[in-house]
């Protein structure tokens, strides 16, 4: 009967393809022992060794080292959560494996420099906790202890960058300058000058929230103008200033005269920053959403015009 079967080493290495040389360390190491010996001394296996050394084989295959074989094999463990937990383990690899050739990728496109690279490298490795609480800090040491406008800090909190887990190199290369941008000192200073503004205007009694209605206003009217080729000091940009600036005075609660001009050219010059917009925009990459169309043409026109059509306060 086959259960009766002995094969020598020689035999077993014929018919599974594995060296002697392999089938003896594995019978060494006593995962694969030997059955019985012959008068000679010669180790003989019995037809269980077959199977054990086709399993031995396909489990190395699969990258799984000799000490985690003989678990399964002398069943501490089962196959299946062997193969659970070395699938998790192929994840991570795929995953790391995946952001360092989009690295590579970014590296050969923007021809970075050995530092650069070691900064890219650095930064795209980091895991999904470690970005948002790159980002986190941020926010926190932009407008922690500022009454600023809750609206806005909410959305900023709840827009983090989630790297895929096979990003393309633009995006990896978006990472990097976020990741940057927000380190960057005169950036911060920037956003907590904007925090602070926010926070004097809650103090005076603005609780109007986000304002994408108006922002909407705005875009549609001055890009009509933008269109027409209407020069912001000319006099055909009077009217629309006028309009918005009405539009402005009643969201704001507001009396629509000089003062508010006024009001209003410090709130542009303020969150007119064109790193904002960037930081904005840079998220959309990261993170795969549309990117919209910048307004930085739109509100340097707003500016300009509002500027040329705002009469200077009087010298007392």
């Amino acid at each position: 009967m086959d259960g009766d079967t002995l094969f020598t080493i020689g035999a077993l290495a014929r018919r599974t393809g594995l060296t002697v040389k392999t089938i003896r360390f594995y019978s060494d190491t006593g995962i694969v022992p030997p059955t019985d010996r012959s008068p000679a001394g010669y180790r003989l296996y019995g037809i269980g060794a077959l199977a054990r050394l086709d399993l031995v084989r396909t489990l190395r295959d699969l990258g799984l080292d000799l000490a985690v074989i003989r678990q399964v094999l002398d069943r501490e463990v089962s196959v299946p959560e062997v193969a659970a937990a070395h699938a998790d383990a192929l994840e991570v690899q795929i995953r790391t494996l995946r952001l360092r050739r989009a690295v590579l990728r970014a590296v050969a496109k923007r021809g970075s420099t050995p530092d650069e690279m070691d900064l890219m490298h650095k930064l795209a490795k980091l895991s999904d906790n470690e970005r948002r609480r790159l980002i986190t800090d941020f926010i926190d040491d932009t407008f922690g202890g500022f009454d600023a406008n809750a609206d806005f800090v909410d959305m900023m909190r709840s827009a983090m960058p989630e790297l895929p887990d096979d990003p393309e190199p633009h995006q990896v290369d978006a990472w990097v300058e976020l990741a940057e941008l927000t380190q960057d000192p005169d950036f911060r200073a920037a956003v907590r000058r904007m925090a602070e503004y926010q926070a004097a205007e809650r103090a005076q009694g603005d609780v109007t929230g986000l304002h994408h209605d108006l922002t909407e206003t705005v875009r549609d009217s001055v890009g009509h103008a933008l269109d027409a080729g209407i020069a912001p000091a000319s006099a055909e940009a009077a009217p629309i200033i006028d309009a918005l600036t009405a539009r402005y005075a009643q969201t704001f609660s507001r009396a629509d005269d000089a003062d508010l001009r006024h009001w209003l050219l410090t709130r542009l010059e303020i969150a007119g920053d064109p790193r904002a917009e960037r930081y904005w925009h840079l998220l959309a990459v990261i993170n795969g959403w549309p990117v919209p169309p910048s307004l930085a043409p739109v509100f340097t026109w707003f500016t300009e015009a509002l500027r040329a059509h705002t009469p200077q306060p009087r010298v007392q």
